[in-house]
């Protein structure tokens, strides 16, 4: 005869519940699985650790973009834990009564009477309690489905998306082409290949310049682990996976911090080592001390980038080749053909900053490359003291290192930077200048250039006044 209908609902106190099939894995294995993830082990390995397969695992890292999408932390002693389900399920069998099960667990006899009734597997037609389908029908109860803010907020995510992946624009407002881009295949932070050039704010920069560009909308607020996790998470379907290749990083997955872990120049002497340098640059209170360096492509090819450490303005050099260079025979005494020679790097130096005013050539600080042998003649012509960092210090210079970072979005290591014209590279310092940062209260280097050249205005009209 079978069972009226809605018996499941009348003795159970809940919904029938669709089986999906074989009960998947329990939530605290995949929470030890990505407190593995966590620690620095590899994929294969936090999924044997846990106990499931390295299938599992690889899938697991890859479908969440290296994201856990459920809670660290333990579950609350408030909940009943898979163990003492399994103990329930083994006195039940046993004939055990409700409250001799709920003496022996520690419990409440209505939490285990209730647990009995609400989770039992109903498929046979009967009341048959298993700790792995309770234990499944209670995580599956336990869920809170709601939709992203980026799926339901168009305005919202119209924001996100043009910050994230707008055409980069130069000062007069055309468009800068770049490079043609191979399709995006999905892979981890693409090497060896160019890059769309895109606006490419950071969901950091996105979210906090919100506040600033709708002071009175508070619908126009999302997080910065929301973009990410919009971006990097399948299923999310609030934006297209392909815009993790507009972020700096270019990774389409989510990387743990755990899993990330010379000799001087002839030419460098103790008068120009960075302990010489003025103390003022150290604070950053007092603009006009720059950081340089190169960042460098194929075939020698390489762009010169000058960074202003107060503001964070950044100006790009054009190295292009000189003359000559790959026909002409190279000896060990001829000048450097490739474009970032010593005598190349200091006239394009020489021709860019003499262009600031005298208040912001203050000093200039490079690492230890050949390419400022000629700092002294450098110095001679435009009146900015160079000092050198200390043999593998980068950190000595971490707003260049950390500008360079930016570039390689546009300027992707292993490819010809000597295509690139001025005017690209113009459009590409202008995209940085006008991208807000959070150092500087969310204001641009632009912006923060500008009031410095404002202040030294002023104070010129005061002193001829």
């Amino acid at each position: 005869m079978g069972r009226p209908p809605g018996w499941v609902t009348k003795v159970t106190g809940r919904a029938a519940m669709r089986s999906p099939g074989r009960p998947p894995i329990r939530r605290d294995v995949e929470r030890a699985f990505w407190v593995g993830i966590a620690k620095g082990l590899t994929s294969v390995d936090a999924a044997a650790a846990c106990g499931v397969s390295g299938v599992v695992g690889s899938r697991w890292f890859r479908e969440r973009g290296g994201m856990p999408l459920i809670d660290l932390v333990p579950v609350s002693g408030r909940y009943l834990s898979f163990a003492e389900r399994e103990e329930i399920a083994l006195l039940r069998a046993q004939k055990t009564g409700v409250r001799e099960i709920a003496r022996r667990l520690g419990r409440s006899p209505s939490t285990v009477s209730r647990e009995l009734k609400r989770n039992a597997a109903t498929r046979g037609g009967q009341l048959e309690y298993r700790a792995g389908i309770a234990h499944w029908k209670a995580e599956l109860a336990a869920r809170r489905p709601k939709a992203a803010k980026l799926v339901v907020n168009e305005p919202l995510r119209a924001y996100v998306q043009e910050r994230l992946a707008g055409q980069i624009r130069t000062e007069d407002g055309t468009h800068a082409e770049g490079p043609a881009v191979p399709p995006w295949k999905g892979r981890n932070k693409p090497h060896r290949q160019d890059r769309r050039w895109s606006t490419a704010w950071s969901p950091a920069q996105i979210a906090n310049r919100l506040p600033i560009d709708f002071p009175d909308d508070e619908s126009m607020r999302i997080s910065h682990e929301a973009i990410y996790q919009a971006l990097y998470i399948q299923g999310r379907g609030a934006l297209k996976r392909e815009l993790a290749a507009c972020l700096r990083t270019g990774r389409a997955l989510r990387v743990p911090r755990a899993r990330t872990q010379g000799r001087g120049k002839k030419f460098v002497t103790d008068e120009v080592l960075i302990s010489q340098r003025p103390a003022e640059a150290e604070d950053r209170a007092v603009p006009g001390h720059w950081e340089g360096d190169l960042i460098i492509g194929l075939d020698s090819s390489a762009i010169g980038t000058l960074v202003e450490r107060t503001t964070r303005f950044t100006m790009l050099l054009h190295l292009p080749k000189m003359p000559g260079h790959g026909i002409e025979p190279r000896t060990k005494t001829s000048p450097a053909l490739a474009g970032h020679g010593a005598e190349a790097v200091r006239d394009a130096i020489a021709e860019t900053i003499v262009k600031l005013p005298e208040e912001l050539r203050r000093s200039l600080t490079w690492d230890q490359g050949s390419e400022m042998a000629q700092h002294a003649q450098l110095r001679i012509e435009t009146g900015l003291p160079v000092y050198f960092a200390d043999p593998h210090s980068p950190w000595q210079r971490g707003t260049n290192e950390n500008t360079n970072g930016l570039l390689r979005q546009y300027f992707p290591k292993g490819t010809d930077l000597s295509r690139h014209t001025p005017n690209d590279l113009a459009a590409v310092a202008h995209a940085l200048n006008t991208r807000p940062r959070k150092t500087l209260g969310w204001r641009t280097p632009a912006e923060a250039l500008n009031h410095q050249l404002l202040l030294i205005e002023e104070a010129g009209v005061a002193t001829t006044g």
